[in-house]
């Protein structure tokens, strides 16, 4: 089952003159699984804040469907299922920790006899019930990004929006929070992802998708994504001259070579045989071959210069 469905999804944004009208999203199509964690990936601009306001009903797409929690985006009762955390929120500065959930709760239509239980559950869940009774206006930033992950979970929604969960939190926050998205992730919740932080990314999702001008470029697990299907590293055993490695793989594109690693650039991965019969016809002995990976944020930016280009 999915948790959100997208079809021919296009945004235009109208101005009194039409040769000024922006496209921020064309024909986007997307799937995403329910109890998964998905990231959506694109630069400033892409219209990944277009989406998410769309399928939140804050707009109204120019074309094509969508739906949530298997109901039509127009359908505001499934809103109820909903959490979402927005870029850069605020909360009235006058309130404590306790009180912003107490209001979004409400807010939200969540019912609950034991409101302040769950309050405080969702506070110790984020390590803020020790400021419990502090006032907005005191805290960092990171301690905002807490309070406002809480905020979303706090109605226990069936799917959650969040948009740089992590912005401005510490590297040993940032690691709680990872770790309280998977466990929300195991309790067969969805999380919609978007953050800038790729390295963040490609620590939890299970799938992602790079958007850029309003056009999907790309869709699929990390792994799939991240994996090179040109560069090969293979390690040969002992200490062989670097000369002789040079006149087996002639026929080869050597990308570096360093001591007993030999780094080789392929047309396609089918090739990998050749080199490896080329090599032990030279009376090489081969430790490993391993297809390189890329880091998500190589992909990223390697997929976003290639396509600017085009676009």
């Amino acid at each position: 089952m999915n948790s959100i469905e997208v079809n021919n999804l296009t945004k235009v944004y109208d101005s009194r003159f039409k040769k000024n009208a922006v496209t921020a999203l064309k024909d986007f199509n997307l799937n995403v699984e329910s109890g998964s964690i998905f990231g959506l990936l694109g630069p400033n601009g892409a219209g990944k804040t277009t989406l998410i306001k769309i399928l939140l009903g804050i707009t109204f797409p120019t074309k094509g469907s969508a739906s949530i929690l298997g109901e039509d985006i127009s359908n505001y009762n499934v809103r109820k299922k909903i959490g979402y955390l927005p870029e850069n929120h605020k909360f009235p500065n006058y309130l404590t920790g306790p009180e912003v959930l107490t209001y979004f709760s409400k807010l939200s239509g969540y019912e609950n006899p034991n409101l302040n239980i769950r309050i405080d559950e969702m506070l110790a869940l984020v390590k803020m019930d020790q400021w419990k009774k502090m006032k907005i206006k005191k805290y960092s930033k990171g301690m905002m990004q807490r309070l406002g992950l809480a905020q979303a979970m706090i109605n226990d929604p069936e799917l959650i929006f969040l948009d740089e969960p992590t912005d401005g939190v510490d590297p040993i926050g940032r690691k709680e929070i990872r770790d309280i998205l998977v466990d929300v992730k195991n309790q067969g919740k969805t999380i919609f992802l978007n953050s800038h932080l790729l390295s963040e990314v490609e620590l939890i999702t299970d799938r992602v998708a790079i958007l850029n001008k309003g056009i999907m470029l790309r869709e699929g697990d990390v792994k799939e994504l991240t994996i090179s299907k040109e560069l090969f590293k293979i390690t040969i055993k002992g200490e062989p001259d670097e000369d002789n490695i040079k006149s087996a793989l002639q026929d080869f594109l050597i990308s570096k070579l360093e001591k007993n690693i030999v780094y080789v650039k392929l047309d396609s991965s089918d090739e990998i045989d050749k080199v490896i019969d080329s090599l032990r016809k030279n009376n090489f002995s081969i430790l490993s071959v391993e297809n390189q990976k890329n880091t998500l944020e190589d992909m990223f930016i390697s997929l976003i210069n290639e396509t600017e280009k085009k676009i």
